[in-house]
């Protein structure tokens, strides 16, 4: 069974047991999402302070990125077994740690293994955050709290960039771009000092399953790794053998969870078609994402010339759609259902081909566009992650977290690969940026359609 720690047991209303934990939780999912996107505003400045190649650059995004994607099952089943506050704690500690280290780091492989010790702190993290909202939230509120969540990541994915830009333009202390680091100091201090307000959970009769961790450990690196790399390198033979590995590993990861025992994915959960579907749905939908951040980015600063300043706070547009539907997703989704996030799909496309009309033009033909995007993923993103996590049953809601959490990775990951592959290939970057917008409407009539195959409510 669950345990949850007085007075929440006794209470027998777990939300109310720890009035004001959620803030504690976004506070740190903020972290983390921002520092996804950050770093790319600094990497300029880096190459200058440390004398940095392009493939050491490189890694300080993928090592993070590969650390987040490994790690995240096995974290999420970590705060099964040994308590989702106790491991969200530790993650917050060793994730602002580790920024600290970034920000002081003489050299460039000292912030790359920093960037890895962040990225493995952020699978610790993050399941935990899900997975205390499913256990410790009553279910009335939940969809009111996963739409905060949603809030959270996408205010930090859309005006990372913008944060990032403004801190390097301050250098305070002259710090430059260690300052997008050290931030993380005084907001991890901050969500430490109020731990003791978030309930805590366990199941404690899991057992880590240690040979499933190497198994989806190793599937999870072949596979992304491949997807980081790939295009920089022009995919090579090894990008191929590695993915064609993932998929060996993947199966024999598969045939171990079968067995029997404590698996540390429970295959069950699966047959849940909440659950396998809408992961399907939200692989789609993160797909879309980040590819998209990338290659507006690249089309504002290189074809348009922007400074990365200047492209945040064009950016600012999406943020102001997101804003006006992610807050009230959960009472849309009351009245419409599964079809909210086909209409928040819709929307998507619909903004992204206004870019594709506008991108001859000039940046603030852009907006409008982007303003209606930014409405169809508040409209998305909540109740997708609602719909994933809906029917988990507390025992496995760790498990189930991470496995969604790393969905959203690999999403990105594959969606970067192949967004970008359509961009690289363009005749010129204004025509990549074209059609790059036509693969990825192309991504949201599919995320629509498969929206379709969701439970009714």
């Amino acid at each position: 069974m669950t345990v949850l720690t007085a007075p929440a047991a006794r209470l027998g209303t777990p939300a109310a047991a720890a009035p004001g934990f959620l803030p504690v939780l976004l506070t740190s999912t903020f972290m983390t999402a921002i520092d996804a996107f950050i770093v790319n505003v600094a990497l300029p400045a880096m190459q200058r302070d440390l004398d940095a190649g392009p493939a050491a650059l490189e890694w300080v995004v993928a090592g993070y990125v590969l650390a987040v994607a490994t790690g995240l099952i096995t974290g999420g089943r970590l705060g099964d077994r040994y308590g989702r506050r106790r491991i969200f704690g530790l993650g917050v500690a060793l994730f602002t740690a580790a920024s600290v280290l970034c920000g002081l780091a003489p050299t460039v492989g000292v912030l790359v293994g920093a960037r890895v010790l962040q990225g493995l702190a952020a699978a610790l993290l993050v399941p935990q955050v899900l997975a205390i909202v499913r256990t410790s939230v009553a279910p009335a509120e939940q969809p009111r709290a996963f739409a905060r969540y949603g809030l959270t990541l996408g205010l930090g994915a859309v005006f990372g960039q913008l944060i990032g830009g403004l801190l390097i333009r301050a250098d305070l202390f002259g710090l430059d771009w260690r300052l997008c680091f050290l931030i993380n100091l005084p907001i991890g201090v901050a969500a430490l000092a109020f731990l003791r307000r978030v309930p805590e959970s366990r199941h404690p009769a899991t057992r880590l399953d240690l040979a499933g961790v190497v198994l989806v450990s190793a599937a999870l690196v072949t596979l992304v790794l491949p997807l980081v790399e790939g295009r920089e390198q022009g995919w090579p033979m090894w990008t191929w053998l590695s993915l064609a590995a993932s998929v060996v590993l993947f199966a024999l990861f598969a045939a171990s969870q079968r067995r029997g025992g404590q698996p540390l994915v429970d295959l069950t959960l699966f047959r849940e078609r909440a659950f396998s579907v809408g992961l399907v749905a939200t692989q789609v939908f993160w797909m879309g994402q980040a590819s998209f951040f990338l290659i507006l980015a690249l089309h504002l600063q290189v074809t348009r010339g922007l400074s990365a300043l200047e492209s945040g706070a064009v950016f600012m547009a999406i943020g102001g759609g997101y804003l006006a539907t992610s807050t009230y997703a959960h009472r849309i989704a009351a009245r419409l259902g599964r079809q909210v996030v086909s209409v928040g799909a819709l929307a998507m496309a619909v903004g992204l081909y206004g870019m594709w009309e506008a991108a001859g033009h000039g940046a603030g033909w852009l907006v409008p566009g982007l303003a209606v995007d930014g409405i169809g993923m508040g409209m998305a993103l909540a109740p997708l992650t609602t719909t994933v996590l809906s029917r988990v049953t507390p025992r496995h809601t760790g498990a189930a977290a991470g496995v969604l959490a790393t969905v959203n990775q690999t999403g990105n990951a594959v969606g970067v690969a192949l967004i970008g592959i359509v961009f690289y290939q363009a005749a010129d970057l204004t025509a990549g940026f074209r059609s790059g917008l036509v693969a990825l409407i192309v991504l949201e009539l599919a995320l629509a359609a498969i929206i379709q195959l969701l439970p009714r409510r």
